[in-house]
């Protein structure tokens, strides 16, 4: 009657031992390591940076765990790993790996960190078996809050309006005296009446974020002052948190910092926390890694390469290097920016079949493209990064036709791994505005260490006081009771490691919420099978109907619950959303547990007996008929 057939019994085998498995890599701990990833966006780590870490340590006789050279879909990173006592020895190595590899401490070519990483076996790791990322809270790291300069976008935003109006004039032959910005207004000179007005009426059916007035002076009568609406104002500042959370996001990811969060704090701020980075010095490296993208024409011209020639850089130019370290000149005069650009992917030549990069310019991005590679057929154009105030060249085509449309194809001598490292620079994007730190906290791994331990002996404790009690109150079901409570959390551990979502002491406090709710769940299945048997059902029905029956009340509680949990999760942030997906799983992890595993394993001890006298659920009162030779058998 309380069988299962062999197929669920293999099923819900199966779903144990994948808990097992995926939840052993929490165990292991972690390790002191040094982390060496890309200081720019041109340097790549390769096989030779990890000869070269490998020779420095050998040079200073440190002995590591192991160095572990990882290749990434964006980029590569070398580990060197320590025993966890030897944090003496991880800080040597990261003065001796830094050295070796940073020729110029001003200008380093690589960022050299110190981090924690799993101590996880290599047949764990080959089957993607990984430990929970752990918040700042349990881990330890380094919190920024940083502070996004509004003024500094609203002038750029400002700038780059009378750029606009300064083409569109031109393009409609309208004669102007000069456009000037003048604090965020622009002001445009007419020298005459007629051509003010023509020019308002244009600006005032193409302009809508600009609120137009025409000042009236004595000497100068004919101006028009264009000023950003307050509504362009409030979207200029909401692009420019977003593209700046956009860039960070790119950068941090890019350096294999796990599991980083990067969030909006009010109207102008971003609370930037990286957990495991133990340097707060390197942390600000990683932030300052933020590229400006620009486009501006190359002076190819005889004279600029005559005195480039003898070590001089004519008017208006500017000297940088390209990616094999020769110089060029390129003309200050910026074309585009990267706020222009909208997407960039790696591809093929149609005709060539040679490596390409392909660009999706915005609207604006667009017009001006195409009115520069129409002027300028012949010539080549330099696509510059700057990173921490320095440019450099990452490519420099020749313009062979004028280009239209917005779509941009980029080539020259460039390998496929090439293309595809520019595209991946490019659609990272630049910041819209700039930031300053205006907080900084280290938080240590000691602190992390007790957080966890807390947490970990506060639901421990609270599990060994529900386990006896339910053993002793409700004897082997109770004692199946505490296994099920056992594989509901194992099973919810394995799922946040597979998804490797991260455990802050919020997440703690939801599974320890997930274990009441599972005893729940346990006590309404025994006090069910206890009612059947108190009416008189015998042993083998009152299991089958207490299990059927609590069911359905069982399922209405949770769902009750799962619907708190999805609105925590959709409206709340932060930490409450780390206790909301928590709390999510342990309600799937506990109706498993509490119905199937418990279920399965009383059908193991009970259900093959055919003439079942008593089953061990504590003492079953029947106050109606106390001498009944039933109520005997049970008791």
């Amino acid at each position: 009657m309380n069988r299962y057939p062999l197929w669920k019994y293999v099923l819900i085998g199966i779903a144990l031992i994948f808990g097992l498995i995926y939840t052993l890599p929490n165990f292991y701990g972690e390790s002191p390591a040094v982390q060496v990833t890309p200081g720019k966006a041109t340097v790549k780590v390769t096989e030779d940076t990890l000869a070269r870490v490998e020779r420095a340590l050998g040079e200073a006789n440190l002995k590591p765990n192991g160095v572990f050279f990882e290749q990434g879909a964006q980029q590569n990173t070398i580990r060197v790993r320590f025993d966890p006592t030897q944090t003496e020895e991880q800080l040597r190595a990261r003065e001796v790996v830094d050295k070796a590899l940073n020729a110029d401490p001003k200008d380093p070519s690589h960022i050299v960190a110190l981090n924690l990483v799993p101590n996880t076996p290599e047949w764990l790791l080959s089957i993607n078996a990984l430990p929970m990322y752990l918040g700042l809270d349990l881990r330890g790291g380094v919190h920024f809050l940083l502070q996004v300069d509004m003024r500094a976008a609203i002038t750029k935003r400002a700038d780059a309006t009378a750029a606009d109006l300064r083409t569109q004039l031109r393009d409609k032959r309208i004669r102007h005296a000069g456009i000037n910005r003048v604090g965020n207004d622009v002001e445009i000179r007419f020298t005459s009446a007629e051509e003010r007005a023509r020019a308002n009426d244009l600006l005032r059916n193409t302009q809508p974020d600009l609120v137009l007035t025409l000042p009236e002076a004595q000497r100068e009568p004919y101006i028009i002052r264009a000023t950003l609406s307050q509504r362009a104002i409030q979207n200029v500042q909401d692009y420019a948190l977003k593209q700046n959370i956009s860039t960070l996001h790119n950068r941090i990811n890019e350096l294999g910092v796990a599991e980083p969060v990067i969030a909006q704090q009010g109207a102008d701020r971003i609370v930037v926390q990286l957990p495991g980075v133990q340097d707060t010095a390197k942390a600000k490296d990683i932030l300052g890694r933020t590229a400006t993208l620009e486009v501006r024409l190359v002076d190819d011209s005889p004279e600029a390469l005559a005195q480039l020639a003898q070590g001089n850089v004519p008017f208006g130019d500017e000297r940088f290097l390209d990616r094999d370290g020769r110089a060029l000149l390129v003309k200050r005069r910026v074309i585009l920016t990267g706020e222009n650009l909208n997407d960039a992917q790696p591809g093929f030549d149609s005709q060539t079949q040679e490596p390409t990069v392909n660009l999706e310019l915005d609207n604006r991005g667009a017009r001006i493209f195409q009115e520069v590679t129409r002027e300028n057929v012949g010539k080549r154009m330099a696509i510059l990064l700057f990173e921490k105030g320095k440019g450099e060249v990452v490519t420099a085509p020749v313009i062979r036709q004028e280009i239209g449309g917005g779509r941009v194809q980029i080539s020259g001598n460039m390998t496929t791994m090439e293309a595809t490292d520019t595209a991946l620079l490019l659609r990272a994007g630049s910041l819209a505005a700039p930031m300053e730190i205006v907080e900084e906290r280290l938080i240590g791994p000691s602190l992390g260490e007790a957080n966890i331990e807390a947490g970990f002996r506060s639901t421990l404790y609270g599990f060994i006081v529900i386990a006896v009690f339910m053993a002793v109150y409700y004897q082997v079901f109770g004692i199946v009771s505490g296994i099920s409570l056992i594989c509901n959390v194992m099973m919810l551990v394995a799922i946040l490691s597979l998804l490797q979502a991260t455990l802050t002491l919020p997440g703690i406090a939801a599974i320890a919420l997930t274990l009441g709710m599972a005893v729940d769940a346990n006590v309404l299945i025994n006090e069910r099978v206890r009612e059947e048997l108190r009416i008189g059902r015998m042993p083998q029905t009152a299991i089958s109907e207490g299990y059927d029956r609590a069911f359905a009340t069982i399922l209405d509680s949770n769902i009750t619950s799962l619907l708190a949990g999805l609105a925590l999760l959709i409206f709340g942030s932060g930490p409450v959303r780390g206790f909301a997906v928590v709390h999510c799983l342990g309600i799937a992890t506990s109706i498993f547990t509490s119905v199937v595993v418990s279920r399965a394993l009383i059908n193991l001890i009970y259900g093959r007996r055919k003439k079942l006298a008593k089953v061990h659920i504590g003492q079953v009162w029947r106050p109606d008929n106390m001498d009944d030779p039933l109520h005997r058998v049970l008791k």
